[in-house]
Parts: C-alpha cells; sequence; structure tokens
C-alpha cells in the first residue's frame, strides 16, 4: 500500500513593484504622456504600471530604468509573497 503524500502548496506567483512614479515626480517631472513617448509605450500603460495593476515586459522594464538613468533595482523590486 503506498503511503498517502500530502498535495503541494500552490506557490505564491510574487508580485513586481515599482517607484516609477516617485521617480517621475522627484527627478524629472516627466508628464506620464511623455515617458510613455520616451520608452516607446502608451499613457494608458504607464498608469497600468504605476498603479500596480500590469507588469511591463523586461524590455519596457529596462527602458523606463534607462530614461530615469538609474539602476533597475531602483526602479522595479520584485516582492515574492506579494
Amino acid at each position: 500500500m503506498k503511503p498517502k503524500m500530502k498535495p503541494r502548496a500552490k506557490p505564491n506567483k510574487g508580485k513586481i513593484t515599482n517607484q516609477i512614479r516617485r521617480i517621475r515626480l522627484a527627478r524629472t517631472e516627466l508628464t506620464q504622456e511623455e515617458l510613455a513617448k520616451r520608452v516607446g509605450a502608451t499613457r494608458q500603460t504607464i498608469i497600468a504600471i504605476e498603479a500596480g495593476k500590469y507588469a511591463p515586459s523586461m524590455e519596457l522594464a529596462f527602458r523606463i530604468a534607462r530614461e530615469f538613468g538609474v539602476p533597475f533595482e531602483e526602479v522595479f523590486q520584485f516582492d515574492p509573497l506579494g
């Protein structure tokens, strides 16, 4: 007879957080529209990313960090418990 195995717990997917709004307003004074144009996105995409409703592609995330002239990790963080 096989021993009963406990079902595996679902792994937590985590959450990507960001500091776009803080950096955008404190360091550059760019509007969401201006930032979007500079990084090749739409204003709606920037709004969704800032609100944490959308995680950008790696390519877009790096373009945003580069536009601000800061390390990627200063703009985006990964919360494994989120």
